[in-house]
């Protein structure tokens, strides 16, 4: 058996995002959201999300761009200034390096949550803005604040080795270099797998779409449809109206937001899915059907 949670990241980033995740949930196949606590659009996110009780809504940790939620002084090992740093590579480096505080993570993650939760959302999972949790030393004070927090599953920002027949990849070249960055990260699936059990954590085997974010169409869709593997799934998006709010964001995902929409709300979407024997879930499913 095949079941899907499909999550739309960045609820809260600018009004025409939370608009375009509520469509393409109400009208779409979106299950799941993560909220960005930091979001300029937070207010009017969680404002929606009362109009969308079958959207499971969790939290969306942000430890690069933005600002911190918690005072800047207290969490100067994770800031550049009174921001986060905003570059993923340098992000990594210093993750590796080990040069950010652990209890600075934990208490920055637990502000976020509790802000979510304290908006009277019950808070349904976790994932991190840019998959920062890939780095164990990430993953394991983000674990200790979601269950102080009492929330007790997360994205595995982990996918299949093969998320597309070669001859897909070789057909779309601008995704080599996105394919080559995921693989490389790959190297910390079992530690966190690891941590993840260890903890108590519930999970889904893996994510997808990944790789095609920001160049997700029909036909990519289709080509990761048909190569699922048995088991419990997470499909990673971003559907957005690309107006002046989102111009101005600190984001490279802009007119791709608005495609990532419309393929959503496509019903030929639901077809592949039916087609492929799929069964949409939601995070908020997740511990009854794991």
């Amino acid at each position: 058996m095949r079941r899907l949670i499909i999550n739309a990241d960045d609820f809260g980033l600018t009004s025409g995002v939370n608009r375009a995740i509520v469509e393409a949930h109400t009208r779409g196949v979106v299950t799941s959201s993560t909220l960005m606590a930091n979001g300029a659009a937070f207010a009017e996110a969680v404002q929606l999300s009362r109009t969308v009780p079958d959207l499971s809504v969790g939290c969306h940790i942000v430890l690069i761009d933005g600002r911190p939620v918690t005072p800047a002084t207290e969490v100067p090992s994770l800031i550049d200034g009174e921001e986060f740093d905003d570059g993923l590579k340098s992000f990594g480096a210093r993750a590796l390096a080990g040069r950010m505080n652990a209890d600075e993570i934990a208490s920055e993650a637990s502000a976020q949550i509790r802000k979510v939760q304290a908006a009277g959302i019950p808070v349904s999972h976790f994932d991190t803005h840019k998959h920062t949790h890939v780095f164990p030393g990430i993953l394991r004070p983000l674990l200790q604040a979601a269950k102080e927090c009492g929330v007790s599953a997360l994205r595995n920002p982990f996918g299949p080795r093969r998320p597309f027949r070669s001859g897909q990849l070789l057909a779309r070249p601008g995704l080599w270099t996105r394919y080559a960055e995921v693989q490389v990260l790959r190297r910390f699936a079992g530690k966190f797998r690891e941590a993840v059990e260890r903890e108590g954590f519930s999970t889904p085997d893996g994510t997808l779409g990944i790789e095609v974010t920001g160049a997700l169409d029909e036909t990519l869709f289709q080509a990761i449809a048909g190569t699922i593997p048995d088991g419990t799934w997470e499909f990673v998006c971003h559907p957005g109206y690309n107006d002046a709010a989102l111009k101005a964001a600190n984001t490279r995902l802009r007119e791709s937001r608005e495609t990532e929409l419309k393929v959503l709300t496509l019903p030929a979407v639901r077809e592949i899915l039916l087609k492929n024997s799929i069964e949409l879930i939601s995070y908020g499913d997740l511990s009854s059907k794991s």
